[in-house]
């Protein structure tokens, strides 16, 4: 219901198809919810959201999709799924509609394969909660023509997004560089370092939320799902082979915010209100990983162990092409994953640090694997003391 309802809301028309009517009774609802909250808070007009509401055509059959100019596929982010419902509803739109696929890791170019108009298809990835998050990343599949890459573009602008575009690969930008950070968090965890102080330091850093606290919202079933997709992707530095805290806890069925399993109990007070407190079982799967001390590891290690493995990462994604400028990346990293907006990205952070020091920090860390060991790109640039973003 969250890109209904954001469609609606920025006043582009919408049908909403789905095979089971109580799905879309669940979407309309959502968009309820959402509308009625502000609209107790002063920050809607009834009228608005009754306009919005009547935008929305929730539908059953393909025959409200006949005139369209471009369809989200927002299906379970299972392959063989996509799949499916992409050929089928490729055939039922009109020869000139868009196609786009709502996926966080799914190959674009993969999900092609099953299209005749493959040149009319790209990704389209929104983040949770859709009305919220202001990023949206476009895409390129190996055959998404420059067309439609930019009609969906203007669709992600008209709903109020700011969308980046991006070249197919796994985990597209703000995914290839999140599961790097949650390696490093992993291996502080393997390590000995208490969760509750990994993520106090990195809420301290800027952070909305800790590393252990975000894994919760996402999911650790979403993480090690995705995870797996980026170790098959990038076998030499994000391979699952060690057992982790993330494997632990998904062979133990704990999802984290969704089943009330996570590294946090999370309830509500007496004002219903969120809050949390920390699960004192993790201690058992800690105690099965037979992980270290923490001895020696300062708060300074901990934010270098979580930060350089996402930078080292985002200069490979400007390196292989997945973007073409450290702006795009930067705004990325804010708007799709929440980095602390007043150190302007994560390339920025690296400009107002220091390459070289930045590299001398990667050394004293490069035993612990192949996320820590510097691009081609910054050893270069910190020798010829460039910046990401020069200054004028």
């Amino acid at each position: 219901g969250g890109v209904a309802y954001q469609s609606s809301y920025r006043g582009i028309p919408i049908a909403m198809k789905d095979i089971a009517q109580a799905q879309l009774d669940l979407g309309m609802s959502e968009a309820t919810k959402i509308m009625q909250k502000r609209v107790d808070r002063g920050r809607m007009k009834s009228q608005k959201m009754a306009e919005v509401l009547t935008g929305i055509t929730p539908t059953l059959s393909y025959e409200n999709l006949a005139d369209v100019d471009l369809v989200v596929e927002a299906v379970v982010e299972k392959e063989s799924v996509k799949k499916i419902v992409l050929a089928e509803t490729e055939k039922k739109i009109s020869e000139k509609a868009i196609l786009t696929s709502n996926t966080s890791t799914i190959s674009i170019t993969e999900l092609a394969k099953v299209l005749t108009r493959p040149e009319q298809f790209c990704g389209m990835h929104f983040f949770n909660p859709v009305h919220r998050m202001p990023l949206v990343e476009i895409i390129r599949g190996e055959k998404s023509s420059d067309a439609t890459i930019a009609a969906t573009v203007a669709y992600a602008a008209a709903m109020g997004k700011s969308p980046i575009v991006v070249n197919d690969c796994p985990g597209f930008l703000i995914n290839r560089v999140l599961f790097p950070y949650f390696a490093g968090f992993s291996g502080l965890v393997n390590d000995g370092v208490d969760f509750l102080r990994i993520d106090k330091v990195m809420e301290k850093f800027g952070w909305p939320m800790g590393p252990a606290l975000l894994l919760d919202v996402v999911g650790i079933d979403t993480s090690f799902h995705a995870g797996g997709v980026m170790a098959e992707g990038f076998p030499d530095r994000m391979s699952q082979d060690v057992p982790t805290i993330i494997s632990k806890m998904y062979e133990h069925e704990w999802y984290g915010k969704k089943n009330e399993k996570g590294f946090y109990i999370h309830s509500k007070d007496k004002k219903g209100k969120p809050k949390k407190e920390p699960n004192p079982g993790i201690a058992d799967f800690l105690q099965d990983l037979g992980v270290g001390s923490g001895e020696g590891i300062s708060d300074t290690d901990i934010i270098d162990r979580m930060m350089l493995p996402m930078l080292m990462e985002s200069s490979r994604c400007l390196e292989d092409n997945i973007v073409e400028t450290p702006v795009e990346v930067d705004m990325g990293l804010i708007y799709g994953l929440g980095f602390p907006p007043f150190r302007g990205g994560i390339f920025r952070w690296a400009d107002t640090f220091g390459l070289n020091e930045l590299l001398q920090r990667a050394e004293k860390h490069k035993a612990l694997g192949k996320v820590y060991e510097p691009t081609e790109q910054i050893m270069k640039m910190a020798k010829d003391g460039k910046l990401f973003h020069p200054l004028e």
